[in-house]
């Protein structure tokens, strides 16, 4: 059997264009793998659903008996220990859950130091 000559030039050039093309479009045209889209739709996720629950989390700081003085430890609190200050009074704690939302419990106390 005889290959035409320029079949192995076509095959290159074929190569060549598909490890370019390939360059061109995870590095500027916006292709991802299967892994990094999975991550990024988790991660987009969990801030939709931080984001939902935030006006839970104020509407529970303001009907707690105990929100004033909650509040001025959170004023006399470094930024470690203010996310654990929320979570300790239960506003972070979305109904039916068992834990406070860690992320939920950050974003709540980014809100009340704004607020006051």
């Amino acid at each position: 059997m005889q290959i035409p000559e320029w079949t192995k030039p076509a095959l290159i050039g074929a190569g060549t264009g598909a490890i370019a093309l390939a360059i061109v479009g995870f590095n500027w045209g916006g292709w991802v793998t299967a892994n990094a889209a999975l991550q990024m739709s988790s991660k987009s996720s969990a801030t939709a659903v931080t984001e939902a629950l935030l006006p839970y989390c104020l509407q529970n700081s303001k009907r707690d008996a105990n929100s004033m003085d909650v509040l001025v430890k959170l004023k006399e609190a470094n930024n470690y220990q203010r996310r654990g200050i929320v979570e300790k009074a239960g506003w972070a704690t979305p109904l039916g859950a068992e834990r406070p939302d860690r992320a939920l419990a950050e974003a709540c106390q980014i809100a009340l130091k704004e607020k006051t």
